[in-house]
């Protein structure tokens, strides 16, 4: 490799990293010349991977992209540890069945970004699980409870008083044989990663490997504007988020976030950055919508959902083309009821607080939990929200 072309791609990977442990590591190890073998791990915490997810699966495709090894590590077995990041107390462990479940579609997510024929899928199960006490006790005796305590979330809440399970010290030390077996030149992960990326380095370190370069990315807030993204916020955009939800959810985003946005959950350069924060914040919005929609969805994909936007949010008219529900009755029908029945809300309870938020419209109009009889329904449109409509379709039952 030329002494150029090892620049640029330095230049290329360490690009928007918050963490690169060490850059001259990192250079010395591309030297060689051979296909690195690069690792993200992830834990299955739900079904959906988001765009705080895409971030780094991103870079782990600029690595692919200059002919190294994408290694997506599932982690299965440490899912049921838990990892405690940012908790100020103990995280309650998965099941097993919980993983098997969130775990079914992460491979068909990811490949909206890797390219799947280049990459090794990987669970932690096939080793740790196999793990007598003997090898844990082994492994564990390579890392001291000070080196654990270094640890921000462990420190503060040691210093407080505040219990720490056992099982959560052995979290790091799962993620970090991680690394060992599958011989990670590099690991990439979250800046609040650092911590297990670094222990990976270390025991990789005692166990003679050469240890492996740690590199971070920026946590992408959510769509409060204040914490990071997450499921169990619910503050997040998924991967496989519909069109019209998507650019609904980012063009709702504050503006301080827009050029958070841009870097980091599109491929944009920083010149094609620089134009579109130039303009003004809704017209950047639009774009920045428009853009990430193109990633996930296509062009004509990410145009249908602009023009969908405009019209039901800008102009109020109502799509063109929306689900439609049966609604077989020859009674009276409350919206309450309704917004059930067609999924709109997934319980009584919710129905009634979406309405008292003024979240339901029936054809436009603020909806109260009305009751109309179901020939009165055929031809309405029950919307929750500005992304969601729903149109009603009365078959009178026969008595």
């Amino acid at each position: 490799m030329t002494a150029s072309k090892l620049e640029r791609d330095l230049q290329l990977l360490c690009g928007r990293c918050v963490d690169v442990v060490t850059r001259e590591d990192l250079a010395a190890r591309l030297a060689l010349g051979r296909p690195l073998r690069v690792k993200w791990g992830i834990d299955p915490s739900g079904p959906l991977l988001h765009l705080g997810h895409a971030v780094v699966l991103r870079k782990l495709r600029e690595f692919q992209d200059l002919g190294h090894t994408a290694i997506l590590l599932v982690g299965d077995f440490t899912a049921q540890i838990g990892d405690p990041t940012e908790r100020a107390e103990s995280r309650k462990p998965r099941t097993k069945q919980d993983v098997e479940r969130d775990m079914k579609t992460y491979v068909e997510q990811a490949a909206l970004i890797l390219d799947m024929k280049r990459a090794e899928i990987v669970y932690n199960s096939t080793w740790l699980s196999g793990l007598t006490f003997g090898d844990f006790i082994k492994l564990a005796g390579t890392v001291t409870v000070a080196r654990l305590l270094e640890r921000d979330y462990f420190k503060e809440r040691y210093e407080s008083g505040a219990p720490i399970g056992l099982h959560e010290f052995l979290y790091p030390i799962s993620v970090a044989y991680d690394s060992v077996v599958v011989k990670a030149d590099v690991e990439l992960g979250g800046s609040e990663q650092l911590f297990n990326l670094l222990m990976g380095r270390h025991l990789q370190a005692q166990l003679e490997q050469s240890a492996q370069i740690c590199m971070t990315l920026p946590v992408l807030e959510g769509t409060d504007g204040v914490q990071r993204m997450g499921k169990s916020l619910n503050n997040y955009i998924a991967l496989r988020e519909a069109p019209q939800s998507m650019f609904g959810k980012i063009m709702s985003l504050p503006d301080t976030l827009l050029e958070r946005y841009w870097r980091l959950a599109t491929t944009a350069d920083d010149e094609e950055v620089a134009r579109n924060l130039a303009l003004s914040p809704r017209d950047s919005k639009v774009r920045l919508a428009e853009t990430i929609v193109r990633l996930y969805h296509g062009d004509a994909t990410a145009r249908a959902a602009r023009e969908h936007f405009e019209k039901t949010i800008v102009r109020k008219e109502l799509p063109e083309e929306m689900r439609e529900y049966p609604l077989e009755s020859s009674g009276e029908v409350s919206v309450l009821k309704l917004l059930v029945l067609t999924g709109l809300a997934g319980s009584n309870r919710e129905a009634a607080r979406l309405i008292e938020q003024g979240a339901i419209k029936v054809d436009g109009k603020r909806a109260s939990d009305g009751r109309h009889p179901g020939a009165w329904w055929n031809g309405k449109v029950l919307q929750k929200g500005n992304h969601q409509f729903v149109r009603i379709k009365t078959k009178i039952s026969k008595t």
